[in-house]
């Protein structure tokens, strides 16, 4: 045992010492390359004394990172997290001016924008340097995971034997995206768990699995009804609600919060995690105890749930600062080529990706991953017995660049790393762990409306109303059709007495967009208006819509039918007859009618629900928002994600069946949890007995 130890601190003390060596050595090198910074008086000095000024500036600069660091660290979860790259470079080369103030010499100076760089080559060196030489020692690579796994859970109980579940959802990576991946060997790590892909041999130890997402195909209802088990009454990504007078988007924190409480509320039960779980990177909790970058509670104030308390536990060791913000940089700068490319070829579809937006896709791409992976990392060794982590990255990129090309594989084969990441941690976990991979829903290509018609879905409906239009709007073909419509349906006479029918001003419409998906709503109305109600005060809106190139159906409440599906040339099927005769839904795809039927019996459904069209043929659709990877209605890849379990677990549905609605999914991962015969949810409560 004492031999062990002496060997383990001769170890420790000889990586500590290259990683000094080499740090000085970088020094040296910098300090001959910069003209503003120096390790010589001005006279001029020996070989010897400038290397002993350079390894005392190292090490000076090594025990204030080490100190000095985690206490900086804490002040940045009150700056905003986007900037946390460029403050990161700041401290970091203030605690180099500060090295260099007390390093015994007196003798070296820099600028300090010198010293930003300076400081940011040496710790990314000596965090390379140490990496290399832990990795190489697995027994140090070890200790160093079970000191981040004290660090997590403290002096708590002992850890259980039975097996853990970590839950990685790949946002909006669909089911084919996946397949193709994993096909053209982008993903070695899925590839390898399915036993497929090139130059796979291996026995599969996980399956893959379709699902079908609700009409409204998007994060807030995916993940509300996943987590908590109820996505009702979540028509879209942002919709009006009358009687608050409030517009709910689903990634606003106050938002968030309501709807996880209306869930809460409407099944009894806390949540997927409620039992010794962590909820990490999403926008609903889950029931989860560990909560971090959860944007439910983003507005609390408590220090257990705050949600920047993740950032801390991450950003306090500044190797992994410093690599982060290094990525930060590379990748802003690789955004700005590849859209620089784009433009250059004029490629199509294409969206703008200027001003902060590089910035934005860095902070998605790597911040959030690099933060979200270590807490995920840390709960394993912590040995927590459900874990939730959301992983952003995709879906952020193919927004803009689309969900198929050379952008996103890049992005999916660093997510396939920290796939690789996570399982090789599990290895080194106190507990035995089981890794399920899913995603919310998929993406769809297409360009925009505006870009196709020359005008927004906005443009459209008060064109449709009667009401002005920008000047760009009316002169295009669209415009000039709407605007004719309005004109000959003013005019035309009333059925009963001879007067001709002029609606009063009244407030303008409301209409917001989430993917493909459009909600137009009359607020100065209480309640869901009715077609018939629409036509009186309208009567060209609601044709104009329907007869529209771009618009593929219409959803509206009908006094005579409850409800209707309206389409192109007239078509109008009541949604009770809607198995009988789909209609306009016909072409897309299975599922489409019990979504539009369920959406349909939600309080807060639009006045006008409106889809766009969808070419079933190329799976492209047309996003009312500046997206050409678009999610959030129906049509092409959008609705069908996918589930990635173990062999172990049991299978999510029968042979056969259809795995359908984020609800269905929530029973799915609940049932894998008391398969783990560890202390898990408890068997869910059938609604009529809480009741009673």
């Amino acid at each position: 045992m004492g031999q062990g130890r002496w060997r383990r601190a001769v170890s420790q003390a000889g990586r500590s010492v290259a990683v000094w060596g080499v740090s000085t050595v970088t020094m040296l090198v910098l300090a001959g390359i910069l003209p503003d910074f120096r390790l010589q008086s001005p006279d001029g000095d020996s070989a010897t004394t400038i290397a002993v000024t350079a390894a005392a500036g190292a090490g000076v600069f090594g025990v204030l990172s080490a100190l000095a660091w985690p206490l900086l660290v804490r002040l940045l979860l009150l700056v905003p997290a986007l900037v946390l790259g460029l403050l990161v470079f700041f401290l970091n080369g203030s605690l180099l001016l500060l090295a260099l103030r007390l390093n015994p010499s007196g003798q070296s100076e820099a600028a300090p924008e010198t010293a930003v760089i300076v400081a940011a080559v040496m710790s990314a060196v000596a965090s390379a340097t140490g990496g290399a030489l832990a990795v190489r020692d697995d027994e140090a690579y070890r200790r160093r995971l079970y000191r981040l796994a004290d660090r997590r859970r403290g002096r708590g109980p002992a850890c259980p034997t039975t097996h853990g579940t970590v839950f990685i959802q790949l946002d909006g990576v669909g089911h084919d995206v996946l397949a193709a991946a994993v096909g053209k060997g982008l993903m070695p790590t899925v590839a390898r768990w399915l036993g497929a892909g090139p130059g796979v041999a291996a026995r599969p130890t996980h399956r893959l699995t379709p699902w079908r997402t609700d009409w409204s195909s998007q994060t807030g209802a995916s993940q509300l009804g996943i987590l908590h088990g109820s996505n009702f009454d979540v028509p879209a990504f942002r919709w009006y609600e009358k009687d608050s007078r409030e517009v709910v988007v689903c990634n606003r924190p106050t938002s968030a919060a309501e709807l996880q409480r209306r869930a809460v509320e409407r099944t009894g039960d806390g949540g997927l995690l409620s039992a010794d779980g962590a909820s990490r990177g999403n926008l609903f909790g889950g029931g989860a105890d560990e909560q971090a970058l959860v944007l439910s509670v983003a507005t609390r104030r408590s220090r257990a749930t705050r949600s920047r308390s993740g950032y801390f536990a991450y950003f306090s060791d500044p190797a992994n600062a410093v690599r982060t913000a290094l990525s930060f940089v590379a990748e802003s700068g690789r955004e700005i080529c590849q859209s620089t490319r784009a433009r250059l070829r004029k490629q199509r579809p294409r969206v703008a990706r200027g001003g902060l937006y590089p910035f934005i896709r860095a902070f998605a791409t790597v911040v959030e991953r690099d933060v979200v992976v270590a807490a995920v990392t840390g709960d394993m060794l912590a040995g927590r017995s459900a874990v939730y982590a959301d992983l952003v990255a995709y879906d952020e990129v193919a927004h803009h660049s689309g969900p198929l090309g050379r952008d996103t594989e890049q992005v999916l084969a660093r997510l396939d790393r920290s796939l690789a990441l996570i399982e090789n941690v599990a290895e080194h976990a106190p507990r035995p762990y089981r890794i399920v991979v899913l995603s919310d829903h998929g993406q769809s290509p297409g360009e925009t409306f505006r870009a196709r018609y020359g005008l927004t879905l906005a443009d459209l409906v008060r064109a449709g109303c009667g009401l002005p239009v920008p000047r760009r709007a009316r002169r295009t073909h669209s415009g000039a059709e709407a605007r004719a419509a309005v004109r000959a349906a003013l005019h035309r006479p009333v059925e009963e007495g001879g007067e001709q029918h002029r609606p009063a001003p009244r407030s303008e419409p409301i209409v917001l967009a989430s993917g493909n998906l459009g909600l137009v709503s009359f607020p100065d109305v209480p309640h869901r208006m009715s077609k018939e109600e629409i036509d009186a005060r309208h009567p060209a809106l609601l044709t104009t819509l329907a007869n529209h190139p771009g618009i593929g159906f219409l959803l509206v409440r009908s006094e005579e039918h409850g409800g209707v599906v309206l389409g192109a040339y007239g078509a109008q099927i009541p949604v009770d007859r809607l198995d009988e005769d789909p209609g306009p839904l016909a072409g897309f795809g299975p599922g489409a009618v019990e979504a539009v039927r369920r959406t349909h019996s939600f309080p807060h459904t639009a006045d006008i629900m409106v889809n766009s069209f969808h070419d079933p043929a190329d799976g492209e659709v047309l996003a009312f928002e500046e997206q050409i990877g678009s999610h959030g209605g129906l049509g092409g890849a959008q609705s069908k994600p996918f589930l990635l379990s173990p062999l172990a677990l049991s299978a999510p549905v029968e042979d056969g069946a259809d795995l359908t609605g984020a609800e269905q999914v929530h029973h799915v991962l609940r049932r894998w949890l008391r398969e783990s015969d560890g202390p898990q949810v408890p068997l869910e409560t059938p609604r009529e007995e809480r009741a009673a």
